[in-house]
């Protein structure tokens, strides 16, 4: 433990940091990818094809790159330069894509002759979307999204990577003072499979919650 009482003062800030970076991170990947993944299923050609030349080209992109873009190519271009802030947009905008395929797949589940009656009865897309197809869809991507989450959580130790402050540079900040690598990578896993633990937690309330009595 004395890895950790001695070394608070970089154990909290890069906690909190990766906190903040899963967070706010999750938010931007989870509405972009809702509205992504409903561009995909859209009957307008033109949102079908914009969906899926967004989902091709970044989640073909490695995420190393991905941060690469933001950290080195933005500031120069646009004069902005909060590594945190481009990183969390980086990461986001990456999983944006894991997240639109996850609701894709979940909208495909949900029987055609639904939606094809919602809109016989007058309903616009998004009506038809918001009342009839995600309320069912979302609780068949519930195990699905959870490990695109879980994915996420561990992937925000790339930042570290680009001098952005979380438990992936504790390694680095700890042999600095000579503590021992092997105890500090030990509790850095404990802390990350603890949070896993709550995601898993989280999933199973919402499984229990939206399950549907048969």
């Amino acid at each position: 433990m004395g890895v950790i009482t001695d070394n608070l003062d970089i154990w909290i800030p890069a906690f909190m940091g990766t906190i903040r970076i899963f967070f706010f991170g999750l938010i931007i990947a989870l509405i972009l990818g809702f509205i992504v993944g409903a561009m995909r299923v859209s009957p307008v050609p033109i949102a079908r094809a914009v969906g899926a030349a967004y989902v091709n080209f970044v989640r073909n992109t490695p995420l190393t790159l991905m941060f690469f873009i933001f950290v080195f190519a933005v500031p120069p271009v646009f004069g902005y330069r909060n590594l945190e802030v481009l990183g969390i947009l980086a990461i986001g905008l990456y999983t944006a894509t894991y997240v639109a395929e996850t609701v894709r797949s979940g909208i495909n589940t949900v029987p055609v002759g639904q939606a094809e009656a919602a809109r016989a009865v007058g309903m616009s897309f998004g009506q038809v979307m918001t009342h009839i197809v995600l309320p069912q869809a979302g609780r068949s991507v519930i195990p699905p999204m959870m490990s695109v989450i879980i994915a996420f959580l561990k992937n925000t130790t790339v930042a570290a990577g680009f001098s952005i402050l979380n438990l992936g540079m504790m390694r680095s900040y700890m042999s600095e003072r000579g503590e021992n690598m092997m105890v500090v990578l030990l509790w850095t896993a404990a802390i990350f499979v603890a949070l896993v633990f709550i995601l898993s937690a989280v999933q199973n309330l919402l499984e229990k919650k939206l399950k549907v009595a048969r």
